[in-house]
Protein backbone atom coordinates (compact mmCIF):
# COMPACT_ATOMS: atom_id res chain seq x y z
CA UNK A 1 0.00 0.00 0.00
CA UNK A 2 0.65 3.40 -0.25
CA UNK A 3 -0.19 6.01 2.60
CA UNK A 4 0.16 9.70 3.20
CA UNK A 5 -0.68 10.59 6.58
CA UNK A 6 -1.27 14.17 7.89
CA UNK A 7 0.31 14.42 11.42
CA UNK A 8 1.14 16.04 14.28
CA UNK A 9 4.87 15.42 14.26
CA UNK A 10 6.88 12.75 13.37
CA UNK A 11 10.15 15.18 13.13
CA UNK A 12 10.36 15.68 16.90
CA UNK A 13 9.58 13.99 20.08
CA UNK A 14 9.44 17.00 22.12
CA UNK A 15 6.33 17.61 24.25
CA UNK A 16 4.55 15.10 22.64
CA UNK A 17 3.18 11.35 21.99
CA UNK A 18 2.90 10.96 18.51
CA UNK A 19 6.24 11.06 17.10
CA UNK A 20 7.61 7.55 19.02
CA UNK A 21 4.68 5.91 17.87
CA UNK A 22 4.58 7.29 14.11
CA UNK A 23 8.35 6.09 13.76
CA UNK A 24 8.07 2.53 15.04
CA UNK A 25 4.34 1.68 13.32
CA UNK A 26 5.79 3.52 10.12
CA UNK A 27 9.18 1.49 10.22
CA UNK A 28 6.96 -1.58 10.57
CA UNK A 29 4.48 -0.86 7.95
CA UNK A 30 7.76 -0.41 5.40
CA UNK A 31 9.16 -3.66 6.23
CA UNK A 32 6.14 -5.15 5.57
CA UNK A 33 6.36 -3.56 1.98
CA UNK A 34 4.09 -0.45 2.62
CA UNK A 35 5.42 2.94 1.61
CA UNK A 36 4.40 6.27 3.70
CA UNK A 37 4.77 9.69 3.68
CA UNK A 38 3.85 11.54 6.59
CA UNK A 39 3.37 14.97 5.62
CA UNK A 40 4.15 17.74 8.50
CA UNK A 41 3.65 21.47 9.46
CA UNK A 42 6.94 22.78 10.33
CA UNK A 43 6.42 24.38 13.76
CA UNK A 44 9.32 26.68 15.05
CA UNK A 45 8.69 24.44 18.50
CA UNK A 46 8.83 21.37 16.89
CA UNK A 47 12.20 22.61 14.57
CA UNK A 48 13.80 23.59 17.64
CA UNK A 49 13.61 20.11 19.18
CA UNK A 50 13.92 18.37 16.29
CA UNK A 51 14.99 14.58 16.43
CA UNK A 52 14.62 13.14 13.20
CA UNK A 53 14.75 15.39 9.81
CA UNK A 54 14.75 12.15 7.38
CA UNK A 55 12.49 9.16 7.65
CA UNK A 56 14.30 5.94 6.75
CA UNK A 57 11.30 3.84 6.37
CA UNK A 58 9.37 6.49 4.34
CA UNK A 59 8.94 10.22 3.18
CA UNK A 60 8.96 12.84 5.61
CA UNK A 61 7.28 16.14 3.63
CA UNK A 62 7.61 19.10 5.53
CA UNK A 63 6.01 22.36 4.80
CA UNK A 64 5.63 25.85 5.82
CA UNK A 65 2.24 27.00 4.19
CA UNK A 66 -0.68 24.78 3.06
CA UNK A 67 -0.44 26.29 -0.26
CA UNK A 68 2.61 23.60 -0.60
CA UNK A 69 0.82 20.91 0.27
CA UNK A 70 -2.14 21.97 -2.71
CA UNK A 71 1.06 22.22 -5.13
CA UNK A 72 2.25 18.26 -4.04
CA UNK A 73 -1.38 17.30 -3.98
CA UNK A 74 -1.56 14.76 -7.04
CA UNK A 75 1.53 13.07 -5.45
CA UNK A 76 0.12 13.42 -1.70
CA UNK A 77 -3.31 11.85 -2.74
CA UNK A 78 -2.54 9.19 -5.62
CA UNK A 79 -2.07 6.51 -2.68
CA UNK A 80 -4.29 3.92 -1.68
CA UNK A 81 -4.62 5.61 2.38
CA UNK A 82 -5.34 8.91 3.49
CA UNK A 83 -5.22 8.92 7.25
CA UNK A 84 -5.63 12.49 9.27
CA UNK A 85 -5.11 12.71 13.15
CA UNK A 86 -6.28 14.26 15.63
CA UNK A 87 -4.07 17.73 16.62
CA UNK A 88 -2.61 17.90 12.76
CA UNK A 89 -2.77 21.82 12.43
CA UNK A 90 -4.25 21.22 9.13
CA UNK A 91 -6.77 18.78 9.91
CA UNK A 92 -9.45 19.54 8.56
CA UNK A 93 -8.18 21.50 5.33
CA UNK A 94 -6.45 18.04 5.00
CA UNK A 95 -9.79 16.14 5.29
CA UNK A 96 -11.31 18.62 3.30
CA UNK A 97 -8.31 17.65 0.29
CA UNK A 98 -8.86 13.88 0.68
CA UNK A 99 -12.78 14.17 0.00
CA UNK A 100 -12.14 16.25 -3.05
CA UNK A 101 -9.14 14.76 -4.99
CA UNK A 102 -8.54 11.27 -3.88
CA UNK A 103 -10.10 7.17 -4.48
CA UNK A 104 -8.02 6.69 -1.30
CA UNK A 105 -9.05 5.03 1.67
CA UNK A 106 -9.84 7.58 3.92
CA UNK A 107 -9.49 7.28 7.80
CA UNK A 108 -9.16 8.87 10.89
CA UNK A 109 -7.07 8.48 13.73
CA UNK A 110 -7.51 10.10 17.11
CA UNK A 111 -4.61 9.28 19.05
CA UNK A 112 -6.38 11.08 21.46
CA UNK A 113 -9.89 10.31 22.26
CA UNK A 114 -10.44 10.86 25.73
CA UNK A 115 -9.06 14.87 25.56
CA UNK A 116 -11.13 14.79 22.02
CA UNK A 117 -14.42 13.43 23.99
CA UNK A 118 -13.68 15.49 26.91
CA UNK A 119 -13.49 19.28 25.00
CA UNK A 120 -16.62 18.21 22.93
CA UNK A 121 -18.71 17.36 26.25
CA UNK A 122 -17.28 20.83 27.67
CA UNK A 123 -18.65 22.85 24.61
CA UNK A 124 -15.57 23.40 23.27
CA UNK A 125 -15.08 23.53 19.52
CA UNK A 126 -12.12 20.83 18.68
CA UNK A 127 -9.73 22.20 15.48
CA UNK A 128 -9.38 19.18 14.29
CA UNK A 129 -12.53 17.90 13.76
CA UNK A 130 -14.50 19.02 10.57
CA UNK A 131 -17.61 20.17 11.48
CA UNK A 132 -19.90 18.18 10.69
CA UNK A 133 -17.90 15.21 12.44
CA UNK A 134 -16.34 12.28 11.25
CA UNK A 135 -18.88 10.25 9.33
CA UNK A 136 -17.26 11.34 5.73
CA UNK A 137 -14.38 9.03 6.81
CA UNK A 138 -14.27 4.78 5.91
CA UNK A 139 -12.68 4.02 9.38
CA UNK A 140 -12.07 6.24 12.19
CA UNK A 141 -9.69 4.55 14.30
CA UNK A 142 -8.96 5.30 18.08
CA UNK A 143 -5.79 5.28 20.56
CA UNK A 144 -8.71 4.24 22.80
CA UNK A 145 -10.70 1.74 23.13
CA UNK A 146 -13.96 0.14 25.24
CA UNK A 147 -16.68 3.00 25.42
CA UNK A 148 -14.63 5.60 23.75
CA UNK A 149 -15.47 3.98 20.15
CA UNK A 150 -19.35 3.95 20.90
CA UNK A 151 -19.01 8.02 21.99
CA UNK A 152 -16.91 8.63 18.64
CA UNK A 153 -20.33 7.15 16.31
CA UNK A 154 -22.82 8.40 18.95
CA UNK A 155 -21.27 12.15 19.03
CA UNK A 156 -19.06 12.33 15.60
CA UNK A 157 -21.01 10.10 13.45
CA UNK A 158 -18.59 8.13 12.75
CA UNK A 159 -19.69 5.02 10.66
CA UNK A 160 -17.07 2.59 11.37
CA UNK A 161 -14.77 2.42 14.43
CA UNK A 162 -11.83 0.45 15.74
CA UNK A 163 -8.82 0.68 18.23
CA UNK A 164 -5.25 1.16 16.91
CA UNK A 165 -3.41 0.72 20.80
CA UNK A 166 -0.23 2.22 21.13
CA UNK A 167 2.95 -0.12 20.41
CA UNK A 168 6.83 -0.37 20.53
CA UNK A 169 9.33 -0.71 18.07
CA UNK A 170 12.01 -3.50 19.65
CA UNK A 171 14.15 -2.20 17.50
CA UNK A 172 14.73 0.88 19.06
CA UNK A 173 13.41 -0.09 22.94
CA UNK A 174 15.09 -2.75 24.25
CA UNK A 175 17.43 -3.70 26.86
CA UNK A 176 20.48 -2.02 27.73
CA UNK A 177 23.53 -1.45 30.54
CA UNK A 178 22.23 1.02 33.07
CA UNK A 179 23.92 4.34 32.82
CA UNK A 180 24.79 6.18 36.43
CA UNK A 181 23.09 9.04 34.80
CA UNK A 182 19.54 7.68 35.18
CA UNK A 183 19.85 5.51 37.95
CA UNK A 184 17.49 5.65 40.97
CA UNK A 185 15.20 3.79 42.55
CA UNK A 186 11.75 4.85 41.23
CA UNK A 187 11.56 7.04 37.70
CA UNK A 188 8.96 8.52 35.79
CA UNK A 189 9.46 9.36 32.11
CA UNK A 190 6.30 11.95 30.85
CA UNK A 191 5.79 15.41 30.11
CA UNK A 192 4.40 17.91 32.55
CA UNK A 193 0.51 17.64 32.82
CA UNK A 194 -1.96 19.50 35.25
CA UNK A 195 -4.04 16.78 35.32
CA UNK A 196 -1.31 14.06 35.87
CA UNK A 197 -0.67 16.14 38.77
CA UNK A 198 -2.29 14.84 41.51
CA UNK A 199 -1.57 11.52 40.92
CA UNK A 200 1.81 11.92 40.23
CA UNK A 201 2.28 13.77 43.55
CA UNK A 202 1.04 10.76 45.26
CA UNK A 203 2.42 8.15 43.44
CA UNK A 204 6.02 9.84 42.92
CA UNK A 205 6.25 13.17 45.33
CA UNK A 206 5.33 11.20 48.40
CA UNK A 207 7.01 8.07 48.17
CA UNK A 208 10.26 10.41 47.73
CA UNK A 209 9.17 11.98 50.85
CA UNK A 210 8.74 8.78 52.67
CA UNK A 211 12.59 7.52 51.64
CA UNK A 212 14.61 10.28 51.67
CA UNK A 213 17.91 8.40 51.05
CA UNK A 214 16.31 6.53 47.88
CA UNK A 215 17.17 8.49 44.68
CA UNK A 216 14.11 9.23 42.27
CA UNK A 217 14.73 10.10 38.80
CA UNK A 218 12.03 12.53 36.75
CA UNK A 219 12.71 13.25 33.08
CA UNK A 220 10.34 15.05 31.09
CA UNK A 221 9.61 18.55 30.04
CA UNK A 222 7.33 21.34 31.06
CA UNK A 223 7.91 20.95 34.24
CA UNK A 224 6.80 24.82 36.57
CA UNK A 225 9.49 25.88 39.33
CA UNK A 226 6.50 25.22 41.92
CA UNK A 227 6.65 21.67 41.02
CA UNK A 228 6.88 19.95 44.94
CA UNK A 229 10.18 18.96 44.60
CA UNK A 230 12.32 17.31 47.05
CA UNK A 231 16.25 16.96 47.62
CA UNK A 232 15.94 13.34 46.17
CA UNK A 233 14.02 13.76 43.08
CA UNK A 234 16.51 14.14 40.35
CA UNK A 235 15.28 15.75 37.34
CA UNK A 236 15.80 16.15 33.68
CA UNK A 237 14.13 18.38 31.11
CA UNK A 238 13.40 15.98 27.88
CA UNK A 239 15.08 12.93 27.80
CA UNK A 240 15.52 12.21 23.66
CA UNK A 241 13.78 9.03 22.68
CA UNK A 242 17.73 7.22 21.91
CA UNK A 243 18.08 7.34 26.13
CA UNK A 244 14.52 5.71 26.82
CA UNK A 245 15.88 2.24 26.69
CA UNK A 246 19.03 3.45 29.43
CA UNK A 247 16.51 5.85 31.28
CA UNK A 248 13.97 2.85 32.15
CA UNK A 249 16.69 0.01 32.43
CA UNK A 250 18.71 2.24 34.90
CA UNK A 251 16.19 2.31 37.76
CA UNK A 252 14.45 -0.38 40.26
CA UNK A 253 10.77 0.28 39.17
CA UNK A 254 9.58 3.13 37.02
CA UNK A 255 5.92 4.42 37.18
CA UNK A 256 3.33 5.02 34.71
CA UNK A 257 0.83 7.91 35.51
CA UNK A 258 -2.11 8.20 33.20
CA UNK A 259 -3.69 11.87 32.19
CA UNK A 260 -7.19 11.87 34.02
CA UNK A 261 -9.45 12.10 30.74
CA UNK A 262 -8.06 8.52 29.72
CA UNK A 263 -7.92 6.98 33.00
CA UNK A 264 -11.56 7.82 33.75
CA UNK A 265 -12.15 6.52 29.88
CA UNK A 266 -9.89 3.72 30.37
CA UNK A 267 -8.92 1.12 27.26
CA UNK A 268 -5.70 3.73 26.62
CA UNK A 269 -2.43 2.42 27.50
CA UNK A 270 0.17 4.24 26.91
CA UNK A 271 2.71 4.30 24.83
CA UNK A 272 5.33 4.68 27.41
CA UNK A 273 3.92 1.70 29.36
CA UNK A 274 5.15 -1.21 26.31
CA UNK A 275 8.42 1.00 25.80
CA UNK A 276 9.48 0.53 29.30
CA UNK A 277 8.18 -3.38 29.61
CA UNK A 278 10.52 -4.01 26.09
CA UNK A 279 13.22 -2.47 28.10
CA UNK A 280 12.68 -4.71 30.45
CA UNK A 281 11.60 -2.17 32.97
CA UNK A 282 9.43 -3.62 36.35
CA UNK A 283 6.25 -1.34 36.40
CA UNK A 284 4.46 0.41 39.12
CA UNK A 285 1.12 1.91 37.63
CA UNK A 286 -2.05 3.69 38.42
CA UNK A 287 -5.18 1.45 37.96
CA UNK A 288 -8.02 1.99 34.68
CA UNK A 289 -10.45 0.15 33.58
CA UNK A 290 -9.01 -2.28 30.57
CA UNK A 291 -5.23 -2.48 31.63
CA UNK A 292 -5.87 -6.31 32.61
CA UNK A 293 -6.27 -6.95 28.90
CA UNK A 294 -2.33 -5.30 28.23
CA UNK A 295 -0.97 -6.66 31.25
CA UNK A 296 -1.77 -9.18 34.29
CA UNK A 297 -1.66 -7.07 37.53
CA UNK A 298 0.43 -8.65 39.89
CA UNK A 299 2.38 -10.76 37.22
CA UNK A 300 2.92 -8.86 34.59
CA UNK A 301 2.37 -5.34 36.04
CA UNK A 302 2.42 -3.86 39.40
CA UNK A 303 -0.84 -1.68 40.24
CA UNK A 304 -0.64 1.69 42.49
CA UNK A 305 -3.93 3.15 44.43
CA UNK A 306 -1.63 5.17 46.60
CA UNK A 307 1.75 6.28 47.98
CA UNK A 308 1.80 3.35 50.63
CA UNK A 309 1.38 0.98 47.64
CA UNK A 310 4.86 2.80 45.57
CA UNK A 311 6.54 1.92 48.62
CA UNK A 312 5.58 -1.84 48.82
CA UNK A 313 6.97 -2.23 45.17
CA UNK A 314 9.70 -0.54 46.26
CA UNK A 315 10.21 -2.91 49.30
CA UNK A 316 9.84 -5.88 47.01
CA UNK A 317 13.01 -8.41 46.52
CA UNK A 318 15.00 -8.18 43.48
CA UNK A 319 14.07 -11.43 41.84
CA UNK A 320 10.30 -11.07 41.59
CA UNK A 321 11.03 -7.16 40.37
CA UNK A 322 13.22 -9.22 37.61
CA UNK A 323 10.53 -12.21 37.34
CA UNK A 324 7.66 -9.10 36.69
CA UNK A 325 9.44 -7.35 34.31
CA UNK A 326 10.77 -10.12 32.27
CA UNK A 327 7.02 -11.33 32.01
CA UNK A 328 5.71 -8.00 31.05
CA UNK A 329 8.59 -7.73 28.40
CA UNK A 330 7.78 -11.25 26.79
CA UNK A 331 3.91 -10.19 26.81
CA UNK A 332 4.98 -7.07 25.14
CA UNK A 333 6.72 -8.71 22.43
CA UNK A 334 4.67 -10.88 21.76
CA UNK A 335 0.86 -8.38 21.12
CA UNK A 336 2.24 -4.96 21.87
CA UNK A 337 5.59 -4.52 19.33
CA UNK A 338 4.92 -1.62 16.37
CA UNK A 339 4.97 -5.18 13.63
CA UNK A 340 2.06 -6.53 15.00
CA UNK A 341 -0.37 -3.32 15.45
CA UNK A 342 1.15 -2.72 11.44
CA UNK A 343 -0.74 -5.40 10.84
CA UNK A 344 -3.60 -4.63 12.68
CA UNK A 345 -3.71 -1.60 10.79
CA UNK A 346 -3.24 -3.11 7.17
CA UNK A 347 -6.20 -5.43 8.19
CA UNK A 348 -8.23 -2.61 9.13
CA UNK A 349 -7.51 -0.60 5.89
CA UNK A 350 -8.25 -3.60 3.75
CA UNK A 351 -11.99 -4.15 5.85
CA UNK A 352 -12.49 -0.73 4.82
CA UNK A 353 -11.63 -0.48 1.57
CA UNK A 354 -14.20 -3.58 0.91
CA UNK A 355 -16.72 -2.09 2.82
CA UNK A 356 -16.35 1.25 0.39
CA UNK A 357 -16.31 -0.62 -2.73
CA UNK A 358 -19.70 -2.41 -1.46
CA UNK A 359 -20.92 0.89 -0.79
CA UNK A 360 -19.88 2.65 -4.02
CA UNK A 361 -20.96 -0.30 -6.17
CA UNK A 362 -24.25 -0.27 -4.66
Amino acid sequence: MRITIFGLTISSSWGNGHATLWRGLIRALAAQGHHVTFAERDMPWYAEHRDLSRLPAGELYLYDEWEQVLAQRRRLLDVDVVIVTSYCPDAVAATRLAEGGSHAVRLFYDLDTPVTLARLAAGETVDYLPPEGLGGFDLVLSYTGGPALTALAARLGARATAPLYGHVDPAAHRPVPADATFAGDLSYLGTHAADRQRALAELFVRPAAAMPGARFVLGGSGYPADFPWRPNIWFMDHVAPPDHPAFFASSRLTLNVTRADMAAMGWCPSGRLFEAAACGAAIVSDRWDGLDAFFAPGEEIILADGHADVLAALALDHGEVRRIAARARERVLAEHSSSARAAELVALIERAGSRSSVAVAG
